[in-house]
């Protein structure tokens, strides 16, 4: 059996518990316990740092049940009711990139739920801050991305950073809950969101 290390989040089984979707790069050790598919990059685990670090930890690892980039993914436009991720964004170079194509495949009313590091609570708190304008020039193309050596990390954030990007990315996302300290590793922040937009008895609610 896995040895967990992390507990369920509780936000996370609050929306998402009934429905089933994809979590990008699950791991033993960090389980959600949702009904979801496992998309990760690569399935051979001698090859992926992340993994041996998996198997290190729990003695185990995750089941992959589909192997392609998690801002790529080989599924049906509006066909799943959700995505979850924890500590994965922050390794894309164009994460307005990875919405965009979460928006593809979330059906409508479907959820995004991530976490991602809060920069002044990790190791990347003596990093510079990510802009919305460098994000933005990321994704056109006009800036590139490296991402840092030892972490894999090409962002920085705090929750306010991604509040900010959702509501000026141009896609339909409605910020429907978020957790300033996530209730999974704690080291990070949850934000959830919803495909389509809000009623304004729902957003009173917020």
């Amino acid at each position: 059996m896995a040895k967990r290390i992390f507990p369920e989040s509780k936000l996370a089984h609050r929306y998402l518990d009934g429905l089933t979707g994809l979590e990008i790069g699950a791991s033993a050790h960090n389980p959600f316990g949702l009904d979801t598919k496992n998309v990760d990059i690569a399935d051979e685990f001698n090859k992926s740092t992340y993994k041996k670090r998996e198997l290190q930890i729990s003695g185990e690892v995750a089941p992959i049940d589909i192997v392609a980039p998690g801002d790529k993914l080989p599924v049906p436009d509006a066909s799943v009711d959700f995505i979850i991720s924890s500590h994965v964004r922050e390794h894309f170079a164009d994460p307005i990139a990875a919405l965009i194509e979460w928006h593809r495949v979330v059906r409508p009313d479907g959820y995004i739920y991530l976490i991602a590091p809060h920069m002044e609570r990790t190791f990347d708190r003596d990093k510079t801050q990510t802009t919305l304008a460098s994000l933005q020039a990321r994704h056109a193309g006009t800036e590139t991305a490296t991402p840092d050596p030892g972490t894999g990390h090409y962002s920085y954030w705090v929750t306010e950073d991604v509040i900010e990007l959702v509501r000026e990315i141009g896609l339909d996302w409605e910020l429907v809950d978020f957790q300033d300290t996530d209730d999974k590793i704690g080291n990070g922040f949850a934000v959830v969101l919803r495909k389509g937009k809000l009623t304004a008895d729902e957003r009173r609610h917020i």
